[in-house]
């Protein structure tokens, strides 16, 4: 007996690839979940912005061949998407999943030049679960220098209705998520905001309650609390999900979360945001 298609499966069959060049099963690591695909527009060129998206699923589920309809319809406006797997609970739990994020980051910035880019315009995004990997990357230095890429390389961050301040862990699943980390504190995304951080753009919908649109303000505000540049958008009446369907041809009435992450890439690429200088640099000129 044939199983019927996934709703994801019937989305990503309505969406077209034709005229992108895409790259599939491209191993950035040892382990089996260590693979990404790639979408690239056919006239992608040297200063084609790459965008790494990591996918949600609460650190527990997921598969980067669902979120094709995400790749394509960026590729589509002259970004070059990356789509990584990574490791998730049970086979790993904090911080495994950084982990495996910072590794494929530093192999794109190796290998963009494969896929016409020069990796130097490199942007991490998310959503839900795989936003609160592109922050903590994005965030806390450590595990990008880990895996030999340097933070400061990156171009900015977008955030899709992540988790940034989600203590106390209330959720036995994820409780066990995060039980090896010796202070809770330390997972957190809102605990790294430093004046160092690329510029970051933080979306999320006025009507989720997966992940109250809180972690997006509450992080925003740390940030430009400590003299980093941050853009927040809060689209009414979308909940968790709506949000990333919004990337569907059919569905960007509900939500610009396209138009708005085209003109964040292209505000940073332009270096629109290079002027925006951090807190301390602020105190030394005055």
């Amino acid at each position: 007996m044939k199983f019927l298609p996934r709703p994801v499966d019937l989305i990503n069959a309505s969406v077209r690839i034709t005229g992108l060049r895409v790259t599939r099963n491209l191993a950035f690591g040892p382990l089996p979940r260590h693979r990404m695909d790639i979408y690239a527009p056919a006239d992608a060129h040297a200063k084609s912005p790459v965008l790494i998206f990591f996918y949600g699923g609460s650190w527990q589920m997921g598969e980067r061949a669902d979120y094709r309809f995400v790749a394509a319809s960026l590729a589509r406006a002259g970004i070059i998407v990356a789509v990584p797997d990574y490791r998730l609970h049970p086979e790993t739990a904090f911080p495994g999943f950084i982990e495996d994020g910072a590794l494929a980051t530093a192999w794109m910035a190796r290998h963009a030049g494969r896929f016409g880019a020069n990796g130097q315009n490199i942007f991490l995004a998310g959503h839900s679960a795989g936003a609160y990997i592109a922050l903590m990357l994005g965030l806390d230095p450590q595990w990008l220098r880990a895996a030999g890429y340097e933070r400061k390389n990156l171009a900015g961050l977008i955030g899709i209705s992540g988790p940034y301040d989600f203590l106390p862990i209330k959720a036995a699943d994820i409780k066990a998520v995060f039980a090896p980390a010796a202070d809770l504190a330390q997972t957190q995304p809102i605990n790294f905001a430093n004046d160092e951080a690329p510029p970051a753009l933080l979306v999320t919908g006025g009507a989720d309650t997966t992940v109250l649109p809180r972690n997006s303000t509450a992080v925003a505000a740390r940030l430009r609390a400590a003299g980093s540049v941050v853009e927040t958008r809060i689209y009414p009446g979308i909940g968790h999900i709506g949000i990333i369907l919004s990337c569907l041809p059919w569905l960007t009435w509900r939500a610009p979360l396209l138009a708005d992450i085209e003109q964040f890439i292209a505000a940073a690429t332009q270096g629109e945001f290079a002027g925006c200088y951090s807190a301390a640099e602020r105190d030394m000129a005055g």
